[in-house]
């Protein structure tokens, strides 16, 4: 059975002195397209998953491996069988401290902006440290590599390139999807499920209901404009549509 972690549960256990680590430094980020591919992410897991286990994914938020290190800032990151704690205020809940949920995020997704975010140097190493299952570097302009996702796997406590889009382990893929999102077209990174459906936002699945519905409706006033021509073709022919069948007027 699947357990669920919320935070270290050990109340006889002194509570670690965390007043020396930055939760947050205000800092924004660093581009709109970035915190544009930021909020597709977390919003449409967040919207539109549903697999039965409780699960945290957050965009541009503090990850602390041990109390000795200062965070690293996933731009996205996607941890299973974790819950949020009620005071959301507390110092210790603000940020991801991996001995508070009692385990590392399953999936850490940088998207680069630039040639100094060392995302395959020492961000990997850390999150590699910290056994993240999956990392995913996403880079729209090809400024650190040749290809514009690459996507890395824990094994045997390294990370090893995978070949394909999959994230097994966790149950979802991720896949590069040319489109439009809040009036942008452009490449975007997107959630995908193990048959390859992208995972939709909130405004998608609200555009994607209308959709059906409508059409749903246009199939139902069809069938009603039939219904009534057959009536007045039998009325032509002195047949009373609502009448016995078989009875004329």
């Amino acid at each position: 059975m699947t357990e669920t972690i919320t935070h270290a549960d050990a109340a006889d256990i002194p509570e670690p002195d965390i007043d020396h680590l930055i939760t947050e430094d205000d800092e924004p980020v660093d581009n709109l397209f970035s915190e544009k591919q930021q909020r597709l992410l977390a919003e449409s897991v967040n919207a539109s998953w549903r697999p039965g286990r409780p699960f945290l994914a957050a965009a541009n938020v503090g990850v602390f491996n041990t109390i000795h290190d200062q965070a690293v800032v996933p731009d996205v990151f996607l941890s299973l069988d974790v819950q949020v704690h009620e005071n959301i205020w507390e110092k210790r809940n603000r940020s991801y401290m991996i001995w508070e949920f009692g385990k590392p995020p399953d999936v850490v997704i940088e998207v680069v902006s630039n040639q100094k975010g060392k995302e395959l140097g020492e961000k990997l190493k850390r999150y590699e440290r910290m056994r993240a299952l999956y990392y995913a570097v996403f880079d729209p302009q090809r400024l650190i590599q040749k290809e514009a996702l690459r996507i890395f796997e824990l094994a045997v406590g390294e990370y090893l390139p995978k070949l394909d889009r999959n994230l097994s382990r966790v149950g979802l893929g991720l896949t590069l999807w040319e489109g439009v999102f809040e009036g942008h077209r452009a490449q975007w990174l997107r959630w995908c499920d193990d048959g390859g459906n992208l995972l939709p936002t909130g405004a998608e699945s609200a555009l994607m209901e209308r959709q059906q519905r409508e059409a749903a409706e246009a199939s139902l006033d069809k069938e009603r404009q039939r219904a009534d021509r057959l009536a007045e073709k039998l009325r032509s022919l002195g047949i009373d549509p609502d009448g016995t069948p078989g009875t004329a007027r």
